[in-house]
């Protein structure tokens, strides 16, 4: 699940940064790069990987479908494809229902 911390405003992302947030290896990222075209993470004249905050909106869909929801690579790229709003919906309020839960435990803590 992405780390809380990506909501730091950075332009650029490391993939090292990435998977950190995401919590799984570069190469996974990279593969996906090559499976989903909505990965398109700029390169510097080294050929490292930069990714955008959009980029890791895109991240965060495909983690959803892939790690979370069980969806083959294919699945997920249909899905994408198909009905890409439903997803972004899903995991807006997943991210609300998680946060709510957070203050909830937060609150039985203090009572």
């Amino acid at each position: 699940m992405l780390k809380p911390d990506y909501r730091i405003e950075k332009i650029y992302y490391t993939i090292g940064e990435v998977a950190e947030l995401f919590e799984v290896n570069q190469s996974l990222i990279r593969f996906w790069e090559k499976e989903f075209d909505i990965l398109k993470p700029q390169k510097n004249k080294k050929g490292n990987r930069l990714f955008t905050k959009s980029d890791l909106e895109n991240l965060r869909l495909i983690y959803h479908l892939v790690k979370e929801r069980g969806y083959t690579l294919q699945g997920a790229r249909e899905k994408l494809r198909q009905n890409r709003e439903n997803v972004v919906n899903t995991i807006q309020i997943i991210d609300s229902l998680n946060q709510v839960k957070g203050f909830l435990l937060e609150l039985k803590k203090e009572l």
